[in-house]
């Protein structure tokens, strides 16, 4: 099967690449996306996020620990695994077609057309990762599938455990572009936050919520708020 690189077609800003962290892949039939965690200059156009070696080693780790926890746990949740290849840094996920962000246009305005009940698909995804303990912060509406009719998460790179040790936002930058930076550092303040210093999960999970405020509707990012909240 044959690979090309894939990228979302933003209106008004052309194509972008689809992540920050990984190169993002899909075949040809548009039956498996492919997650490389490989430093590919090409695909990120020389703005490469993570240059360090050891650093992508561990947002891969990550990633498996996490995805294969969800196979276990909560696999309707997430695209079917059709191969993890330890080697070349590659998980294959198996899908139907664009993201659902693609899929709508890279806008919140088409959602509902490409899935009617976007909303509440996604809020028991994220009622799910609250149940099991989990802190997701990969959220953009690309961070998501659509196969049968269905919402798969992905990109569980960005994935913490209530039972890690507490993180900071500073060393997550390379995580978040920089236009949602822009929305991000205004929230931090409001909110009281330190940037430098490890921060409670919980806030770090609200924080994340309200800084996808331009790519969800309100109510249902309060509504994923509620969830935490509770």
């Amino acid at each position: 099967m044959n690979y090309n690189y894939y990228y979302n077609n933003v209106p008004g800003k052309g194509q972008c690449r689809n992540n920050l962290i990984y190169t993002s892949l899909l075949s040809e039939d548009k039956t498996e996306f492919v997650q490389w965690y490989y430093n590919d200059t090409e695909y990120h156009n020389g703005q490469n996020e993570i240059v360090d070696p050891a650093l992508m080693q561990q947002k891969w780790e990550r990633e498996i620990i996490f995805l294969q926890f969800m196979e276990s746990e909560a696999p309707n949740m997430i695209p079917r695994i059709v191969e993890i290849d330890e080697e070349q840094r590659k998980v294959y996920l198996e899908v139907q077609g664009s993201d659902f962000w693609e899929r709508s246009g890279c806008t919140q305005d088409n959602f509902n057309s490409v899935c009617p009940d976007w909303q509440e698909q996604m809020l028991d995804i994220i009622e799910v990762h609250k149940d099991l303990g989990l802190y997701k912060f990969s959220l953009h509406p690309n961070s998501y599938f659509v196969v049968n009719g269905r919402l798969k998460s992905i990109n569980y790179f960005f994935c913490y455990s209530e039972e890690e040790q507490l993180i900071s936002i500073k060393d997550h930058l390379s995580h978040i572009s920089k236009d949602r930076q822009t929305e991000l550092f205004p929230k931090i303040e409001q909110q009281g936050l330190s940037v430098n210093e490890p921060q409670e999960y919980l806030d770090l999970q609200l924080l994340c919520f309200d800084s996808f405020a331009s790519n969800y509707p309100a109510d249902f990012i309060e509504q994923a708020k509620q969830i935490y909240s509770v």
